[in-house]
């Protein structure tokens, strides 16, 4: 019997592991410059703290959480976001004040598998806790911005919109529900159960948009504050040369949203999933999960999505170089230079054991190194042959200008 993956979910093996690898660092590295520390939650939490946080009538609580009880009757849910998680962990530790955090890791929907929305998916994401300030939401929208644009999407235009505080949607859900039940009938199941518990999700119904396409929106009925908010947000876009686009039916998927909300959506990605993240103001969550009223902002990028989106791209080598070693003698002597290799950064590999030079060249090939280094009679006067695996070139280099020029050899490669 072969045993295979649940469905839905993806073994990442080389050489897709090394996209991965890559973009992962670099996230890590953003994220630092901005000032976001490192934040690591459980995979599972309380049923009740994406209940609550993620709001009940959202579909994500609805149909597509991995809800389960443990051995001691205890409602646990596998994390299908991560912002919730963020907050209590934020509340428990008895945080308050500014807080910025980031994270990556998998988050789990049970939905219908297909190309970039799987059951077990990555996120990168940030939270940005303790400031109402719009100079919050721009960072946290400029940061990923900045991601995807240094990971290869250079077309990226963010969708941004406002849904106002909680008197303005109070404002707006009341006549929104009034002119979705005089249309109930046009409107698909789902939406006709989301009128009353969750009038705004149905403008992001896909399966509605011809019958909603002539709603009101929430940005028409802005009070002064959300719109001066608002008009502060988009100017400050400008100043840093974000490309957007208002879109004024987005309202993004979950509960806890208010004021701004945006998109990021690659051009040149043509999927029915066409954002690969987004995020917005949460005001009020840590005060619905249990602690002190504290403003936030946030954003998620999906990891999967991204790497859709960048399509098909030659992967890295996995190794700067790979030792062959002529003389047998000479073994120990190849094991110590690998090794200080390996402290200037190289990435050296060596075969195991005796082999031949013929054995030890198909064994670079197969770790995919972008030279063989052969230590042979040269190495008596301290240098190397260096053979390009991709050119067949050859040149000869001092064993000492090994790390500098695989280095330099490396970057030229990106």
């Amino acid at each position: 019997m072969i045993f295979r993956a649940p469905k839905g979910t993806d073994d990442i093996l080389p050489p897709d592991s090394r996209a991965w690898r890559r973009l992962l660092r670099a996230w890590d590295i953003l994220a630092e410059l901005y000032g976001y520390e490192w934040v690591a939650t459980p995979m599972f939490e309380s049923t009740e703290v994406f209940a609550r946080g993620v709001g009940e009538a959202t579909e994500v609580v609805e149909k597509q959480m991995y809800t389960f009880e443990d051995k001691a009757g205890r409602l646990l849910t596998l994390r299908p976001e991560n912002t919730a998680g963020v907050v209590r962990a934020y509340i428990q530790a008895g945080r308050t004040g500014e807080f910025k955090g980031s994270y990556s890791g998998p988050m789990f929907r049970y939905e219908r598998p297909q190309q970039g929305r799987r059951r077990q998916f990555w996120q990168l994401g940030v939270e940005y806790l303790g400031t109402e300030e719009v100079d919050s939401d721009l960072e946290v929208i400029e940061l990923g911005y900045r991601f995807l644009s240094e990971a290869g999407l250079s077309d990226v235009e963010v969708h941004v919109n406002s849904i106002g505080d909680g008197d303005d949607r109070a404002r707006y859900n009341e006549l929104l529900i009034t002119w979705l039940e005089a249309r109930r009938d046009d409107l698909s199941e789902d939406a006709q159960r989301r009128i009353q518990a969750n009038p705004m999700r149905v403008l992001d119904s896909k399966a509605d948009a011809d019958v909603v396409s002539e709603a009101p929106t929430p940005a028409e009925y802005l009070s002064d504050v959300t719109l001066t908010h608002y008009d502060l947000l988009k100017s400050g876009l400008r100043e840093r040369d974000i490309t957007y686009l208002e879109d004024p039916r987005l309202v993004r998927g979950l509960d806890y949203y208010n004021r701004t909300v945006f998109e990021y959506v690659p051009q040149s990605y043509q999927a029915a999933q066409s954002a690969v993240g987004g995020g917005g103001r949460y005001d009020g969550l840590v005060e619905l999960l249990g602690g002190t009223a504290t403003p936030g902002v946030g954003l998620a990028l999906g990891f999967d999505r991204i790497l859709l989106a960048l399509g098909d791209r030659p992967a890295a080598r996995a190794l700067d170089v790979f030792l062959v070693i002529v003389d047998p003698s000479r073994r120990a002597e190849a094991q110590a230079f690998a090794r200080r290799l390996r402290d200037s950064g190289v990435r050296c590999d060596l075969a195991a054991g005796e082999r031949s030079v013929k054995a030890q060249f198909k064994a670079a090939d197969r770790g995919d190194a972008a030279a063989a280094v052969v230590i042979g009679e040269e190495w008596d006067q301290g240098m190397v042959k260096v053979k390009d695996l991709s050119s067949g070139d050859e040149r000869m280099l001092a064993a000492g200008d090994l790390a500098s020029w695989a280095a330099t050899s490396r970057a030229g490669a990106r």
